[in-house]
């Protein structure tokens, strides 16, 4: 973490997006999912630093950045829209971007919407937002119920959530692959902790979830046709809950054109469970892109 800057706070695209900075080099743009911030990263941006120039913020509803009102505003487009006002205003026109969970559908969205920007896209531990709305199956209604629960009208989720969010937070830390707390860096829990504290960003990870079903799912269905053309590379944990249900790389076949995919240890907080692979898997994919 040492080699991380300091968080700072950009205005960009009307939104106030916290971010970290590490290392030189081409750029990588690190995007993390629920319920967790740019925090998932700390123990791989400082080893991606010694060869790129790591980006690390929170998506807006999470953690330090904006929480705007409404659902619309959290679609995957709006969020992908503020990280590449993000990465324009720190002078990079293009850049590699990874993404975890909620932020690899954000990843997704900005390779369709800007094309021109992304040199390439890894998606970490998820299968498309339409197939797996569109086709859901007992098996993940099962274990991602959080997606229907979350998205239900305020304030439901947000009232019953906010009697204890970190019991309801940390089991969803545990689900999806196996975890165990000890998995997660206590820094890294820590600042999940003081993030889902604040009714606002319970607030907004609920916004996050009605928008994919009701503004998302919608965006996707006009854009099956398309392709990501720029190199992409689906990571999944072996054991998690996506590898179980789906062949996570061949829901992923058509859609990119020119697609590497592997499994890591762990379930589908690999990242945290086995960082040195993951960092091995990122390199050797981003190695071979000029």
């Amino acid at each position: 973490m040492s080699r991380w800057s300091a968080p700072h706070v950009a205005e960009v695209h009307g939104q106030r997006i916290c971010h970290r900075i590490a290392g030189s080099g081409p750029p990588l743009l690190l995007l993390h999912g629920f319920p967790q911030t740019h925090m998932m990263w700390h123990a791989v941006a400082p080893q991606l630093a010694a060869q790129f120039t790591v980006i690390t913020p929170d998506l807006r509803g999470y953690g330090a950045s904006s929480k705007p009102e409404g659902t619309a505003p959290y679609s995957f487009r709006h969020m992908a829209a503020d990280q590449l006002a993000l990465m324009r205003q720190l002078g990079f026109d293009r850049f590699h971007v990874a993404g975890h969970d909620r932020g690899g559908r954000v990843g997704h969205r900005l390779a369709l919407d800007a094309p021109e920007r992304v040199l390439s896209l890894t998606v970490l531990d998820i299968v498309p937002t339409h197939l797996l709305l569109d086709q859901l199956t007992r098996q993940v209604a099962t274990a991602y119920y959080h997606w229907f629960f979350l998205a239900q009208p305020s304030p439901f989720p947000e009232t019953m959530i906010g009697h204890d969010p970190d019991a309801y937070f940390e089991s969803c830390l545990l689900g999806w692959g196996a975890a165990k707390l000890s998995d997660f860096a206590p820094e890294a829990l820590d600042a999940y902790r003081t993030a889902w504290r604040d009714p606002e960003t319970i607030r907004g990870m609920c916004a996050d979830y009605r928008a994919a079903l009701h503004h998302d799912f919608d965006l996707d269905a006009a854009d099956l046709d398309r392709r990501v053309t720029c190199p992409a590379l689906v990571l999944y944990g072996a054991d998690g809950a996506m590898a179980k249900a789906y062949d996570v790389p061949g829901t992923w076949a058509d859609r990119f054109s020119d697609m590497r995919h592997a499994a890591v240890p762990g379930g589908h907080f690999f990242v945290d469970q086995s960082p040195e692979a993951t960092v091995e898997a990122l390199l050797g994919f981003l190695s071979k892109i000029h």
